[in-house]
């Protein structure tokens, strides 16, 4: 493989791993990344990435070649995506919590040339694929003893794949989102327009890697100097005690986590430097809204609309939520939205219809699904530019706005009416002492459940409370009161599993 020279840090970002060059140019010394075995500067974690990028060359890795990874977050997992970015190779992050009937699918469609596990996972991987695969520790010390590759693969563009998102959604198995260098880096840039990390940021990220929510704190730190703070799985009741002892300033959260945090926020309420929260995922209520704020003062809230086929959808600038309640804010800077009716006609201001996003972070498609391609990613008559058809729904206000009320899934008939879980959820939420809540629609029989984590005696004052704030056509048929809702690994509502839990309890 012939190699190109590196490029002027001045030239500015083509692939993901300029970000970490220039990033190293400008900030050397600057603490990057630490997980619970140490941290690295940023000039540390280039040369990290050099040698991963060596370790994967000599593994036979080559152009298009996919690197499927199994791991916890860990400093070796961000060395591995700059590596594979710079041999024009392309990164497969799998949660660690998946389980073998979903990773049996996800290998068979990756077809991965090389596997890297940890010591939990890659025995079950073994039994799983014929790929080689490495576990950690071993990689670990094959990488540091490997000599840094210079430059990158002469022949990768920026249209070439840099990660594969395995995202789950509408079909019954997972389904690869292909994530070019080219539309990944505009949506990074777009993002940090209107978050504005900073270089005495430092970024707390209990999310896995594996969700891209999580992957791109990395690139929005590289791009601005500041720090990331691996944060390890469980130990939930030391949690808030991390974010003090790391000085986090940025959390990104999805609700379960901002649950927890107001939680232990309550019991101790002693200062944190925490001065922003991010939330995209799923989407916090305004009740979580004001209970983050109330247990971490000066800290403001930026709500953010994504799918993984564009990377993200909208961003509303900090604290825009007080002045325009229930909104996910504008798209990002350099794209569009439109409103369209089930004709693909565009809607005007205030009207009900599906989000159609357009612009430069449109991702490629999915990974060997040409029909799921193109229902999703459609070629625009007027335009000719491809468009993301997102099967989310909403509507927008005379600004600009998106208002989110469901997707596809989310959305259901009852009674005659088309009813949001999402706002089903928002009514239990706001009952007093509910905290959390998921609605489910089941087929067979037809019957719209709410489920409900609560301090009460009874599921009567939440059924009373439901009456109190939604109209007839959009009360469930029955609550649940569960000890605890079930999730996804990405921390979101498992609304399949919970409907299970429903079905068995009847």
């Amino acid at each position: 493989m012939s190699y190109a020279p590196e490029p002027s840090p001045a030239a500015g970002p083509a692939f993901l791993h300029d970000l970490l060059d220039a990033a190293a140019h400008r900030w050397p010394r600057a603490n990057a990344l630490a997980d619970t075995a140490g941290r690295w500067t940023y000039a540390q974690l280039r040369e990290a990435g050099l040698r991963a990028a060596a370790w994967l060359r000599d593994r036979g890795i080559r152009r298009g070649d996919r690197v499927l990874t199994q791991l916890p977050n860990c400093r070796e997992l961000a060395a591995l995506l700059y590596g594979t970015s710079r041999l024009g190779a392309v990164l497969v992050p799998v949660n660690p919590q998946m389980k073998p009937f979903h990773l049996t699918t996800v290998l068979r469609d990756a077809d991965p040339a090389l596997v890297i596990g940890d010591a939990r996972t890659a025995g079950a991987l073994r039994e799983v694929t014929p790929a080689p695969v490495v576990e950690l520790d071993e990689a670990r010390q094959e990488i540091r003893a490997a000599a840094p590759v210079v430059g990158r693969a002469a022949s990768v563009t920026g249209h070439d794949a840099a990660l594969l998102i395995y995202t789950s959604g509408s079909t019954s198995a997972p389904k690869a989102v292909v994530c070019p260098h080219r539309q990944i880096l505009f949506a990074v840039r777009a993002i940090d327009q209107v978050l504005r990390y900073r270089p005495d940021d430092v970024v707390f990220l209990r999310l896995p890697m594996s969700f891209d929510y999580g992957l791109h704190q990395l690139f929005l730190a590289a791009l601005n100097g500041a720090a990331v703070h691996l944060a390890e799985e469980g130990h939930d009741l030391t949690l808030l005690r991390r974010i003090r002892a790391t000085g986090a300033t940025v959390v990104p959260l999805v609700p379960s986590l901002a649950q927890l945090l107001t939680h232990l926020a309550g019991r101790d309420p002693a200062a944190t430097r925490v001065r922003l929260f991010t939330n995209t995922g799923a989407a916090l209520t305004e009740a979580l809204c004001r209970d983050l704020r109330a247990g971490f003062p000066g800290a403001r809230i930026a709500l953010m609309f994504g799918t993984t086929e564009c990377k993200r959808v909208s961003v509303l600038e900090p604290d825009g939520d007080l002045a325009k309640p229930g909104s996910v804010g504008p798209p990002i800077p350099g794209t569009a939205v439109e409103v369209t009716g089930e004709d693909g006609t565009p809607l005007p201001p205030g009207a009900h219809g599906e989000f159609v996003v357009r612009g430069p972070h449109v991702m490629s498609g999915y990974w060997g699904a040409p029909e799921l391609t193109a229902h999703r990613f459609r070629r625009d008559e007027r335009t000719g530019e491809v468009v993301l058809h997102t099967g989310d729904f909403g509507h927008m206000d005379e600004d600009g706005h998106l208002y989110f009320s469901g997707r596809r899934d989310d959305i259901v008939k009852h009674r005659g009416t088309r009813v949001s879980l999402l706002e089903i959820e928002a009514a239990a939420l706001d009952v007093p002492g509910v905290r959390a809540a998921a609605a489910v629609s089941l087929h067979d029989p037809a019957a719209l459940v709410l489920c409900a984590v609560a301090d009460l005696p009874s599921t009567e004052p939440l059924v009373q409370g439901l009456v109190e704030r939604l109209e007839a056509a959009k009360l469930p048929d029955r609550c649940v009161l569960l000890e605890r809702l079930p999730l996804t690994p990405n921390q979101k509502t498992d609304r399949r599993g919970l409907a299970e839990i429903v079905r068995k309890q009847q």
